[in-house]
């Protein structure tokens, strides 16, 4: 936990800021359960008793929080996360703060996703680790909400015209910047109108936040633009979905506690029990990483997007990779989770990534050896004899296995997993009653 002389400080600095900067609202940020960010507004005058005891809202009105009879909550923000919204007038200026979502009595929520994460973390903290996460979020421009027509037809690593997306991402980079959030890269990416915009590292927490922050942006860039941004997993048919390939680290006292340079591979034990415990979890982890029905559209053979559970350095093909070492570089020793998808709730979803590599590490799993060879290409007797499964193919695969797993209930708590699960399962329902326009096309005429 932060020390109060430095929280002191910092609240002190903010509201210096407001002041000279004509600071004209504050918008208070938050996510539901599903990761849907939510805000309102208060005026500068307000700022100090937000900081000291936290404004009310009601929280029956947002999903997975609470009953309409203990509805009272909460939202206290955190004055480290204050930054100017660029995208807002200069001369009547707006300010955005993440919160952290409190009971009356002053208590945390346990429903509250960024508690949910601080919470693992503060648990890893404690054993002298600090969690470092490098997302990779790839999204679709399109011209509106209503269909999905491409602005452009490049591919991976194009240079496009300039009115098919690269102005956008342009902005889009030097608004995040603007935002303290640094970028490593950008650029086209497979499939038609598809981007990728890389976050460079951070803490864990100040990574959600800024995956968080980062969608917002995209997505009011291309706004101004007169354009429409997804982070859809599977717009598209036929064509690659958008993936949120997750970069992740252990440190210990400032050095990268997955690294060891006489290993064969350059892991240390750390992060082999940590990737054998992502393998062996991935199944049971999927629903929090790829949470929605279309995420399951994304993850089938044929597009890039991993499917079976296995690992490897240089192949793409694998679920998890571990980059090359190169010489000197020890601290850039990591592992790529490449499941997830960049719709997911990044708080839980970090949550849960660390909870199941954590679960490798403390239970010594072992590390299964790595598939070199293209899993795709693989027969299902090679796959069986080397012990390769796959994820779940659908959401209510996924929800089942979660269902099942103490290690997710652990990670996120019983009233976030539970109300997780419930969303889950009525959004599935409701999908299972549709008659899609593919039904009608395939059996309306024949049937």
């Amino acid at each position: 936990m932060e020390k109060e002389p430095k929280i002191k400080k910092r609240k002190e600095a903010v509201l210096e800021t407001v002041e000279e900067q004509n600071v004209k609202f504050v918008r208070l940020w938050f996510t539901d359960i599903l990761g849907q960010l939510k805000s309102f507004a208060i005026t500068p005058k307000e700022l100090e008793g937000a900081f000291d005891e936290g404004m009310g809202f009601d929280g029956s009105s947002i999903k997975g929080f609470a009953r309409i009879d203990e509805s009272d909550m909460l939202a206290k923000p955190d004055p480290a996360t204050f930054q100017i919204v660029p995208w807002r007038p200069k001369e009547s200026a707006v300010a955005r703060m993440f919160c952290d979502i409190l009971q009356p009595d002053g208590s945390h929520y346990e429903g509250d996703p960024r508690y949910v994460l601080k919470r693992n973390l503060e648990r890893l903290n404690e054993e002298g680790y600090t969690f470092y996460i490098g997302p990779e979020l790839e999204f679709f421009y399109l011209h509106n909400s209503k269909n999905p027509e491409v602005l452009d037809e490049g591919g991976y690593f194009d240079l496009t015209t300039l009115d098919a997306g690269s102005d956008l991402r342009r902005d889009t980079i030097l608004t995040l910047e603007e935002m303290g959030i640094e970028v490593e890269y950008s650029h086209h990416e497979v499939a038609p109108s598809q981007h990728e915009i890389d976050l460079r590292y951070q803490d864990a927490l100040t990574m959600a936040d800024q995956v968080m922050t980062h969608r917002i942006v995209v997505k009011e860039i291309a706004h101004r633009y007169g354009y429409y941004a997804t982070f859809m997993p599977k717009p598209i048919s036929g064509v690659n979905g958008s993936g949120m390939h997750t970069h992740q680290s252990l440190f210990n006292n400032g050095k990268n506690a997955f690294f060891d340079q006489n290993d064969e591979y350059c892991l240390s034990e750390t992060g082999r029990g940590y990737i054998a415990g992502l393998l062996a979890h991935a199944p049971a982890i999927t629903s929090v990483t790829n949470q929605w029905i279309n995420s399951y559209k994304r993850l089938v053979p044929g597009y890039e997007a991993p499917v079976y559970i296995s690992w490897a350095r240089r192949n793409r093909s694998t679920l998890v990779r571990v980059p090359m070492y190169k010489p000197g570089k020890e601290e850039a020793t990591r592992l790529e989770l490449r499941s997830p998808d960049p719709a997911c709730n990044p708080y839980l979803a970090f949550s849960v990534m660390l909870a199941a590599g954590m679960a490798g590490v403390k239970n010594k799993y072992e590390l299964p050896a790595p598939t070199e060879k293209d899993v795709y290409l693989m027969s299902e007797e090679e796959k069986e004899k080397a012990g390769i499964k796959s994820l779940p193919g659908s959401l209510i695969e996924a929800i089942a296995l979660t269902e099942n797993s103490e290690l997710v209930r652990a990670a996120l708590g019983d009233h976030v997993f539970e109300n997780f699960i419930t969303s889950k399962k009525i959004e599935w329902d409701s999908y299972r009653k549709d008659v899609s326009e593919w039904e009608l096309k395939e059996y309306l005429g024949v049937l």
